[in-house]
């Protein structure tokens, strides 16, 4: 079967992933972090992508962004690869490419999955086992989004203002949502739509996104479809 193509879709809330080749480290050093997260900058200014939500992971990379047009996501991923993949591959005397294959991504209902998508990716560190506390965890966006300091990769989505009318009450109603953690099955739902490439949302959410895109945005239905008996014969 044909692979589909990615699900994108401008100006809606997006969850991408990106794993790199083999388990390859993406990051040995903090000043690979640091590289890397100011190509992700300039990269997201280049191609008008809003990243609301982020981590760097030592094998993969989580983001949670608005693309403006179809082709910022995918300009982006090549972006990094064009910059930070020869800055890896010279300092650490290595060839070839550090990804696995494409990135995955798809599609969520804001107003809903915004939320727990940004407390799904910045909690994967604690989830890892990579730190005790996310307080110690500096390559993700946790710490702007409680206040410990302002990331300039951060924008901050309106679903995030709408958690206090002061900065003290949004930072501290977020770092609340973090401590009472995601359920097993919102954190399944969340990764197996990503990996899928399956939207997340409502129903209604689901047929508006489908006028928008040639792709199918969830997956068919299972079983043969059901047989029409005609009139006089049932």
């Amino acid at each position: 079967m044909a692979r589909l193509p990615r699900l994108v879709i401008p100006q809606m809330l997006h969850h991408l992933v990106q794993r790199t080749h083999e388990g390859t480290q993406l990051f040995r050093d903090s000043e690979d972090y640091t590289m890397f997260l100011g190509w992700l900058t300039q990269g997201a200014k280049q191609f008008h992508i809003a990243i609301h939500a982020y981590v760097l992971m030592p094998e993969h990379l989580h983001l949670l962004v608005t693309p403006e047009d179809a082709e910022g996501l995918s300009k982006l991923l090549q972006w990094l690869g064009r910059y930070y993949v020869p800055y890896f591959n010279r300092k650490y005397r290595r060839s070839g490419s550090l990804w696995q294959g494409r990135y995955k991504a798809t599609v969520l209902e804001a107003q809903a999955f915004f939320l727990p998508c940004s407390l799904y990716v910045e909690s994967h560190p604690l989830r890892a086992g990579l730190v005790a506390d996310l307080l110690d965890y500096p390559w993700s966006s946790y710490q702007h989004h409680i206040g410990l300091r302002a990331d300039p990769l951060v924008s901050d989505h309106p679903i995030f203002w709408a958690l206090g009318n002061t900065p003290f009450q949004r930072e501290a109603n977020y770092k609340e949502m973090m401590q009472q953690s995601l359920s097993a099955a919102e954190l399944a739902r969340l990764t197996e739509a990503t990996h899928k490439g399956w939207l997340l949302g409502s129903p209604v959410f689901e047929a508006e996104m489908a006028k928008l895109t040639e792709r199918r945005v969830s997956p068919a239905k299972r079983g043969r479809p059901r047989k029409i008996v005609p009139a006089g014969q049932g």
